[in-house]
């Protein structure tokens, strides 16, 4: 591990992101030609004391889902990630899945464009791997959990706090669209071994699950329509659209509302909400400045 070294790459890359690229305000009173260190931890998900002393090079030793988020909020490109995870002495994950992988270029570039409506980037076993802004006020920002815990698709049914964003009516819609997406997703990947654990652990820990799983139902998730339930602003009933990486890999998700209604008004005061924190309720967005961590969603 080179701490001094990790420190001025990271201050490199940080100046280099613009405030727009990640839909932020450059504001009249900017003094640094980038982002700001507590735009930056907030992207990633940490706390703005946390960056500090990882910039400082004060000791802090990043865990590979830390440094999977930092490649992400600043944009790293593959070269320039794998040298973030060699100056923290730990091993380069994979790129092609996982909660630490690599945001395909083309999806991440759409991202950084979609700056007024929510979207986010995650794998096809649902794993999230990048977010707007708008989307971590929409729905809370994701867990960066090693393991199968991060994918929302297994959160959803082995931990009930999960579903605390569909309303109760709205819940076996979403369990058979989960597991119909998952049986497509383990059919394109053939003998895939994440697949193959993930499914055996669900089977083990959701009757629900179990019994859905043999139905044999199959379809990709490529367009749903969804009711969120926001801690501010109540239940949202929006379009979720998707689009595929080339190798089904990933996939930019997009949330809209039908033009004029009540639903598209929320949409833009989430634009002014952002991510202050309307309410105590856990697993929502909070400032910055009172995140120790990425919350649940």
């Amino acid at each position: 591990m080179d701490l001094p070294e990790l420190a001025a790459f990271l201050k490199s890359r940080r100046a280099r992101v613009r405030p727009a690229d990640v839909g932020l305000p450059a504001g009249p009173r900017r003094r640094v030609p980038g982002l700001r260190r507590e735009e930056a931890a907030q992207l990633a998900g940490l706390s703005a004391d946390y960056y500090t002393e990882l910039e400082r090079g004060r000791g802090a030793q990043p865990s590979v889902q830390v440094l999977a988020a930092l490649a992400r909020a600043l944009r790293l490109r593959g070269d320039e990630r794998d040298h973030l995870f060699h100056l923290a002495g730990r091993p380069v994950p994979p790129t092609s899945h996982g909660p630490a992988a690599h945001v395909q270029p083309a999806l991440l570039g759409l991202l950084d464009r979609l700056t007024t409506t929510p979207a986010q980037v995650i794998t096809d076993l649902h794993e999230t791997l990048a977010q707007n802004a708008l989307a971590v006020a929409l729905i809370g920002r994701q867990p960066l959990t090693p393991g199968p815990s991060a994918s929302y698709a297994y959160r959803w049914f082995t931990d009930p706090a999960a579903r605390a964003l569909y309303p109760v009516d709205d819940h076996p819609h979403q369990s058979r669209a989960f597991v119909s997406d998952l049986r497509a997703v383990a059919a394109r990947r053939g003998h895939d071994a994440r697949v193959r654990s993930m499914v055996a652990e669900l089977r083990r820990h959701s009757e629900e699950f179990a019994a859905l799983w043999d139905d044999h139902e199959v379809a990709l998730r490529r367009r749903d329509h969804k009711r969120l339930v926001h801690p501010a602003l109540g239940v949202i009933e929006l379009d979720c659209h998707s689009l595929f990486s080339e190798d089904g890999r990933q996939r930019l998700l997009w949330f809209t509302a039908q033009p004029g209604s009540r639903d598209a008004d929320r949409l833009e005061l989430l634009s002014v909400i952002g991510t202050q924190d309307m309410t105590a309720e856990e697993g929502f967005p909070r400032e910055a400045s009172h995140r120790t961590g990425p919350a649940a969603p």
